[in-house]
């Protein structure tokens, strides 16, 4: 090769200024149409976040402002007449401890009842063929659209009949009718994943059928049985309509119990009630601190079948 060649070559493979300086300006294009994006998507983020955030807010300022703040008008953001006197409140009202020892015990037999009977029920959807399958699973979707008030009229009827008004029975099982449907279905997706040749070399191994859905297949679909639970305990912690009929004073939960403590026929007492609905947040909030790795794993679990 000559070197008039090689100069040649050399010449053609030399980026021209001008190329040069359009690579440039279309990477600080990129550059600035992806930090525009990024703006962007964080100013969403902010502004839902602070959308969210906001009732939580303004229920903690609440709780922290004397009554006469609360009644201020124009009201401020930012209260400055701070107290503790709504909390320390509440640990003298005997009352209160009752509805939320009542709730604790309501809500944690609807979670583990709810639980059992959908581990059941999802199980056999899912890994059993026989005829009605498929009718039966449709009308237990259906019955969670029935509406409240119907299941309310019907269940109160029934209780009466058999004198089970006013007892942790009637609640719970109450609070199982519209929490169970939900959880079946939710279960049923997730032992759908559970491949049937595992299930197959259990039976080969000889384990019975029983044997290999509490050794086998109930480890597996843990998180979603534990998100489930969750889902039941939260339902039946924040019901108010089903505790407020079936039940009387004694046996009534929280949500209920809060309403007519605080909220009179003339006025509401909105600090006190603000501090005790914070109080009673806190027990599903560290649950769901704890849990959600298993509600994050459980709610997805069965969205993809291998």
């Amino acid at each position: 090769m000559t070197s008039t060649t090689s100069t040649a070559l050399s010449a053609v493979d030399r980026p021209r200024p001008s190329a040069t300086r359009a690579g440039r300006s279309a990477r600080r294009r990129i550059r600035k149409d992806l930090l525009r994006s990024r703006i962007a998507a964080w100013s969403a983020v902010v502004v839902i976040g602070a959308f969210g955030l906001l009732p939580v807010y303004w229920l903690l300022a609440t709780a922290l402002s004397t009554p006469e703040s609360t009644f201020r008008f124009p009201p401020k953001l930012i209260p400055t007449d701070l107290t503790l006197s709504n909390f320390t409140a509440l640990a003298e009202n005997d009352q209160l401890i009752k509805y939320m020892i009542n709730s604790l015990i309501v809500a944690s037999i609807t979670a583990v009842l709810s639980v059992v009977v959908a581990t059941y029920m999802g199980y056999s959807f899912s890994k059993f063929r026989y005829r009605g399958r498929r009718s039966l699973m449709h009308l237990v979707l259906a019955s969670q659209m029935f509406p409240q008030a119907l299941l309310l009229v019907t269940l109160y009827t029934v209780f009466s009949s058999f004198g089970m008004l006013n007892t942790y029975t009637a609640l719970v099982l109450s609070f199982t009718t519209f929490t169970m449907p939900l959880c079946v279905w939710m279960l049923k997706g997730i032992f759908d994943t559970i491949p049937d040749a595992l299930l197959e070399a259990a039976s080969i191994d000889g384990a019975s059928r029983w044997r290999t859905l509490h050794s086998i297949v109930a480890p597996l679909a843990a998180p979603g049985m534990i998100a489930a639970g969750l889902f039941a305990f939260v339902r039946g912690w924040n019901d108010f309509i089903f505790a407020l009929t079936l039940a009387d004073k004694e046996k009534q939960t929280l949500p209920p119990g809060l309403v007519s403590t605080y909220i009179g026929e003339f006025q509401t007492a909105w600090p006190q009630l603000m501090a005790a609905s914070l109080i009673v947040s806190i027990p599903v909030v560290v649950a769901f601190m704890f849990l959600q790795r298993y509600l994050v794993g459980g709610m997805t679990a069965g969205s993809v079948k291998s």
